[in-house]
Parts: structure tokens; sequence; C-alpha cells
């Protein structure tokens, strides 16, 4: 009996794994730095953005896993055969370019986080750049093993801790629950500053949840996991847990900073402040819990960030995804390695984040593009095409990207002048 209990919860695991891993993707220290920034300086009132964004995340998630459960293709192979070679060139440079950005910016935040925390323990502090050696050393350990499920596995595990210190934070630190309720209301905070307006801050919050490199990877995973068509209820499913988390974690993350930070009318500029502003607001215990959901949100990221090259050219090449190859583990060593440029020449983590947004939010039109027109390809689709309802849910979300994207240019513009 034991034993069979014990294989039903290995088989639910398993059956979760592909949606796991876009969590640990999609929820880095990209997000927790917006959310917990959001929650700081507006409450909980825009809690309702990320509502949306998830929604728009699970639309994004099904379509693409539809059009791979429908056709067997990738999104990398379809936008190559089906539009232009181009289109998937100017994914896999974009993509590449957005996650080197990110694997300095992870890091140089969880090295920065880390080095906080350690003050506890040691007045002056452990230097970041020990930290940034050790989690670089610990994800291209686990990625040296090579094999997908593996890595899910693996993965799996750091979700459930970085889901569980959020959780139990939020539960520390609650805002009163008619905060919560009005935040899911759309509206735009009247008390926002002049420097960063209303939509600045809606776009990035959006930006950090509907990203593109999601949506092409869940094409792969979907393909490796064997599905056809005859599973998309357990697609829909893996989905709906996905992005159900997703909110979860992202509105703890909210509420963790709203119910300390915006009650005591303090801001928040970069992700390591919360430790130090959380200690004399929170305790020690509730830092470290947070402390801990935050590394843990950032080393989940870097796996699929390690990983994105590789799998990005063997989708469009058509190859098998062998990450044993000398090839692959050098790529994935050089692209690792990139997160020690924040610690060893002291750049700033949240400016190489902002960068690396900003590519995310340029390319987020062209993936809303791409899936509108090849799941509206009857010769591809057949019954499965889309639905007039769903074309209506696609233009809407296309036109945001676009005014996202705007917004994100211009932001870049007036950072680097």
């Amino acid at each position: 009996m034991g034993t069979s209990l014990k294989e039903k919860i290995k088989k639910g695991i398993v059956l979760f794994l592909p949606g796991i891993f876009l969590l640990g993707f999609n929820i880095g220290t990209g997000s927790v730095t917006a959310m917990a920034k959001a929650g700081a300086t507006y409450g909980m009132s825009l809690l309702w953005t990320i509502v949306a964004s998830c929604l728009a995340t699970f639309l994004m998630i099904t379509l693409y896993g539809r059009y791979t459960l429908v056709t067997g293709e990738t999104a990398l192979k379809a936008f190559k055969k089906h539009i232009h070679p181009g289109v998937g060139i100017f994914f896999i440079v974009a993509l590449t370019a957005g996650v080197c950005g990110s694997v300095m910016g992870v890091m140089g935040i969880v090295a920065d986080i880390c080095y906080e925390w350690s003050k506890s323990v040691i007045d002056t502090g452990i230097s970041p750049i020990y930290f940034a050696i050790f989690f670089i050393s610990l994800v291209y350990f686990i990625f040296w093993n090579g094999k997908t499920q593996f890595f899910e596995r693996a993965l799996a595990v750091i979700v459930a801790i970085m889901s569980a210190s959020f959780l139990l934070n939020f539960f520390i630190l609650t805002p009163p629950p008619s905060e919560i309720i009005k935040g899911l209301i759309p509206n735009i905070p009247e008390n926002l500053n002049e420097e960063k307006g209303p939509f600045l801050v809606i776009a990035s919050l959006v930006g950090t949840t509907v990203f593109s490199g999601l949506f092409i990877i869940r094409t792969t995973l979907v393909k490796e996991a064997g599905w056809t068509i005859n599973d998309f209820k357990k697609q829909r499913n893996d989905a709906i847990v996905s992005v159900t988390l997703m909110f979860v974690i992202s509105s703890s993350i909210m509420a963790a900073a709203a119910g300390t930070l915006y009650i005591e009318g303090i801001g928040l500029s970069k992700a390591s402040q919360m430790i130090e502003l959380l200690e004399p607001l929170a305790g020690s215990f509730a830092t470290s819990v947070f402390a801990i959901g935050i590394v843990s949100a950032g080393v989940s990221s870097q796996f699929p960030n390690i990983l994105m090259l590789p799998w990005l050219l063997c989708d469009y090449n058509n190859s098998e995804r062998k990450m044993t190859l000398p090839k692959y583990r050098v790529m994935v060593l050089l692209i690792s390695l990139l997160g020690l440029v924040v610690p060893i020449f002291n750049a700033r983590p949240v400016f190489v984040m902002i960068i690396s947004q900003a590519l995310n939010s340029i390319i987020l039109p062209l993936t809303v593009g791409g899936i509108l027109y090849l799941t509206n390809r009857k010769d591809l689709m057949g019954k499965y095409k889309n639905s007039v309802l769903t074309n209506v849910f696609l233009v809407i979300l296309f036109l945001f990207s676009i005014f996202t994207s705007v917004i994100g240019i211009k932001g870049v513009i007036q950072l680097i002048s």
C-alpha cells in the first residue's frame, strides 16, 4: 500500500515537472526585485497586474504547448520552416543576449543578498565573490549530469524551497486582507512618484512574468515529454499548476514588502536592501526566510538561463539535445562564468538586469505575433485552429506587448543617457 502511494506521488511529480521547470525559469531575482519594489512603494494596489500577467502567461503557455501537441514541431523549428529562418536566428540572438544579461544580474543579486545576510554571522560579512563562485559551481555541477529529467528534479527541489520560503514569509508579514482584496481591482495608484509613471511600473511587472523564453522553451519540454494532442488535458493541467504557483509566489513577495516596508513608508531600490530593512521590522527569522527564498529564486532561474543557448541551437538545427557534448559543456561554462562579472568588477546588478529585461520586452511582440500567425493556419492546426475569442485576447496582448516594448526601449535610453 505504502509503495503504491509512493509510486502515485512520484508519477504526480513527474507529470508536473515541465511546469515546475517553467516556474523556476520565471521566478528569478528580476521578479523578486520587481514585486518587492512594487509592494514597498505601492502596497498591494498593483496586485491586479500580477493576475493579468499570469492569465496572459497561461494563454501563451497553452497556445505554444498546443501548437507542439498538434504539429510535433518546436517553436524555433516552426518559425524557421513556416515564417523565415531569420526569425529563428533573431530569437536565438536576442534571447541569448537577454539571458547573458540575466546571468550577470541574477548572480550579482544572489551574491549581494548572501553578503548582506552573512553580516548577521560575521561582522564584516563574507565577500560576494565567494558566494558567486559557490552557486555557479553548484549549478554547473548539476548541469554536468546532462539529462533534462535530472535538471527538472533538481529544479523541483529548489522551487519547493523557494515556494515554501515566500509562502511562510507571506503568513508572517501578511498585510490586511482588505488591502489584498482592494489590490485585485484594476486601478492606477495616486501616490506614484513623477520619475516613474504608473504605466512604466505596470510594464515592468508584466515584463518579468510574461517572458518570451518561457514559451519557446515550453514547446521543447512538451516535445521531450512525448506528449501528443491526446495529452492536451495533461498539458493544460500542468500549465494551470505552473501559473497558479507563479501567482501565489509573486503575490507573496509583494505582500511581504507591502506588510512591512510600505506600512513604514520605506522605499526600495535594490533587492539586498530587503535584508537590511526587514531585520528591524520583521525580525531575523522572517529576514532569513526571505533571503532563502531570494537565493532559491536566483539559483532556480540560473538553470534554464545557462541551458537556453544550447537548447535553442538544438531546436533550430533539429538535432538531438545531448548536453554531454563537449561543445555544449564549454558553451554553458562560458555563460555561467558571466555570473562573476558583477561581484568582481562591482558592476551594478540592477542596471544589468534592466538591460536584459528591456531586451525581453522587445522580443515579446514577435513572440505573440508568431503564435497568432501559426495557430491560425488551418493547414497546420486543422480543427485546433484558434477560436475568435482566443484571437481577441491574443490581439490585445500583442498591442500591449508593443506598448511595453516602447516603454522598455525608452527606459533603457534614459538609463544610458
